[in-house]
C-alpha cells in the first residue's frame, strides 16, 4: 500500500523523512517510479533505485514484528515458567524491547496502526518457541499455552504476568 491508501488520498504535502521513516520512504519510492516512467534522462536506474528505498521502509516494520516477538516470547515464558529463574532477566528483555519498540515507533509512527495485527501474526509463532523453550528444560507449563494471548497495552505498556 503507498502513501494514497494510507492517508486516504492524494497527500499535498510529502511527509518529511524525520517525521515518518516508512511513510517518506513509501512517497519517494513512488516518486522515483513516476519519474522514471516519466523518462527522466538521467543515468539513474529509477526502478531498482525504488526498490531499495521502499525496502527502507519494509525493514522498519520487519524489525517492528521482530521485536514483538521477543515481547511475546517472554511473556509467555513468564506465564508459563514453574521456574523461579531467570524471570529477571525476561523482564528485563521485555522492557528493553518495548523501549526499542517506541523508538522505532518515534521514527515510523505510521507503523503504529499496524500493531494488533502484527500482534495477532506473531502470537502463534511464540507460543510454538514457548513450547519448544520449556519442553528442553523437561518442565510443564503451569498453564495452557493455547490460552495466552496479549493486547497492544499489555505488550507496550507497563504490564507484566503477575503483577496487579
Amino acid at each position: 500500500a503507498g502513501p494514497e491508501a494510507r492517508g486516504g488520498g492524494s497527500r499535498v504535502t510529502p511527509v518529511a523523512y524525520e517525521d515518518d521513516i516508512v511513510t517518506w520512504s513509501e512517497e519517494q519510492a513512488h516518486a522515483l517510479r513516476a519519474a522514471g516512467h516519466a523518462g527522466a534522462n538521467l543515468p539513474i536506474d529509477w526502478e531498482h533505485v525504488a526498490e531499495e528505498i521502499e525496502a527502507l521502509g519494509k525493514s522498519q516494520a520487519r524489525e517492528l514484528a521482530s521485536r514483538i516477538a521477543i515481547v511475546l516470547f517472554h511473556l509467555m515464558k513468564l506465564e508459563i515458567a514453574p521456574a523461579p529463574e531467570p524471570r529477571a532477566g525476561w523482564r528485563d528483555t521485555v522492557q528493553e524491547q518495548r523501549d526499542e519498540i517506541e523508538r522505532l515507533l518515534a521514527d515510523a509512527p505510521s507503523l503504529r496502526p499496524t500493531i494488533p495485527a502484527v500482534i495477532g501474526k506473531e502470537l502463534g509463532k511464540a507460543r510454538n518457541r514457548a513450547r519448544i523453550a520449556i519442553a528442553g528444560h523437561d518442565e510443564q507449563p503451569r498453564i495452557a499455552l493455547d490460552t495466552l494471548a496479549y493486547t497492544e497495552q499489555q505488550v507496550l505498556g507497563e504490564w507484566f504476568p503477575g503483577a496487579a
